[in-house]
């Protein structure tokens, strides 16, 4: 057996390095090819029973930033308090007759493939989600059962709570938790200083929309779920 001197460790390392290099050069270059081409849509959930209120204005702010990410992003917000989600037919067992459930009329707004992101925003309820946040998670067991519909869709979370450190970060935790069950691709609000999601505060004085650090996650956030989901697009 050939013995391998460190001179003969350094040049393979090189040649593998070399190669491992051009790889990923040619894989670059690949992505803005696929990421030229159609039109793409990221939709925030707003999980809080009261329309219009903290969370949705929060969520807004997501998807403006979105926006300005590039001119192939359209943007939807929906409100779950316009919907009647109950969570406990999350296992398919049905109502009792007369029950209504909008959890089929929301979905398919939610699977469409230009979908590429989701942005799921709650408010934070004695340190953690809504329960209509709960609900809409656990009846996306559906979905789960569907062949993953929402695998590879760029998923954020966003939490809004009465103080300043309110349970946030545990509610977004809890959250994310869901949706990497569904092989969704998660990211955080990334720079200027990289965090789990956006965390926004409802009690400073004027709302939401004056709490600066809290919209500075949100804006980080909306534009971080519109970079990932533009390069994850093939279409």
């Amino acid at each position: 057996m050939k013995e391998i001197t460190r001179r003969d460790f350094v040049r393979s390392s090189m040649t593998a390095g070399t190669a491992i290099t051009a790889v990923a050069a040619s894989t670059a270059s690949s992505q803005p090819q696929a990421a030229t081409e159609g039109r793409i849509k990221i939709v925030a959930l707003s999980c809080s029973p009261r329309k219009g209120q903290g969370t949705a204005a929060s969520l807004s702010v997501c998807l403006e930033t979105a926006r300005q990410v590039s001119d192939r992003i359209d943007t939807e917000l929906i409100e779950l308090a316009e919907f009647r989600i109950n969570g406990s037919l999350a296992a398919g067992v049905a109502g009792p007759e007369g029950t209504q459930d909008d959890f089929p009329k929301l979905a398919p707004r939610l699977i469409a493939p230009e979908v590429r992101g989701i942005i799921v925003g709650t408010p934070v309820y004695f340190g953690g989600m809504s329960s209509l946040c709960k609900a809409f998670l656990d009846r996306a067991i559906l979905l789960w059962q569907k062949d993953f519909a929402l695998s590879n869709k760029v998923a954020g979370v966003l939490a809004c709570g009465g103080t300043r450190n309110g349970g946030q970060e545990v509610t977004i935790h809890a959250v994310q938790v869901s949706l990497l069950c569904q092989e969704m691709i998660l990211v955080g609000n990334g720079r200027p200083g990289p965090r789990i999601g956006a965390t926004v505060w409802s009690g400073a004085e004027g709302g939401v929309l004056k709490d600066e650090f809290g919209l500075t996650t949100a804006r980080a956030l909306g534009r971080r779920v519109a970079e990932v989901a533009l390069r994850v697009s093939v279409s």
